[in-house]
């Protein structure tokens, strides 16, 4: 399933309408986030960033149907998220979504082929077939030969490379991708978001990256600056670097 020809008359694969967080009450409340607008179509590549405590986080959380917001709308495909119950929110992010973070988040006594393999086993696909998918997404980032290493037989740069594998394996509409190079040294950081890049390039899934350094969101499509629970800016870059 590739959203890269989705046709203009398909809504926006992303829709924040106003959208707002808010934790506590009275003077303790925090807005973390504040009647944010935001659309983002299949396709894009797009970076958010913004210093600590911008709400760049809690809008990823709400993006990621980890959590719901207090006021406003979340619309993915159409698709009104704050109704769905829990279990249908999981489903979405079960067949929708892909997460890459920052800490790789793999299991260490675990091979990177059944690394890559657990979304599937989540979907109950069968063991032949899961298999099949895992390796052919470990190839596809660069890990051919690596499927029976552990994450403690890998450099930080392939971990976060199965870890990717492990969130396209699904073949999802959106992957989120919350600091993946926060851990890497300047090279890895480059090889990971020239992979990113092209998995947005090569296989339509629309990659939403949030990220503290200009060098990396250099290679979105946009820029979306995040400043005390708000939008503050929008920047459109030509090309991703």
């Amino acid at each position: 399933m590739s959203d890269a020809h989705a046709t203009t008359d398909s809504p926006p694969l992303i829709e924040f309408r106003q959208v707002s967080k808010i934790y506590g009450s009275g003077a303790a409340e925090v807005r973390a986030l504040d009647g944010v607008d935001l659309v983002i179509n299949a396709g894009e590549m797009v970076a958010v960033m913004g210093p600590s405590g911008s709400g760049k986080s809690t809008a990823m959380n709400i993006l990621g149907c980890l959590d719901t917001p207090t006021s406003g709308s979340y619309r993915f495909r159409g698709i009104t998220v704050e109704t769905l119950d829990r279990d249908q929110r999981a489903l979405l992010r079960r067949h929708y979504l892909g997460f890459v973070f920052q800490g790789f988040n793999l299991l260490n006594r675990t091979s990177a082929l059944e690394n890559v393999e657990l979304p599937l086993i989540y979907r109950r696909s069968p063991r032949a077939q899961r298999h099949a998918q895992a390796r052919q997404a470990l190839a596809m980032v660069g890990l051919t030969g690596w499927e029976h290493h552990t994450p403690g037989e890998l450099s930080g740069g392939q971990q976060q490379r199965v870890a990717i594998a492990r969130a396209m394996v699904t073949q999802p509409s959106l992957m989120l991708a919350d600091e993946p190079t926060g851990n890497l040294d300047t090279a890895r950081s480059h090889e990971i978001m020239e992979l990113l890049t092209g998995l947005n390039r090569d296989q339509g899934i629309t990659v939403l990256l949030v990220t503290h350094e200009a060098e990396m969101a250099a290679y979105a499509h946009r820029i979306i600056h995040f400043v005390d629970g708000k939008v503050t800016d929008m920047t459109e870059q030509r090309e991703g670097a």
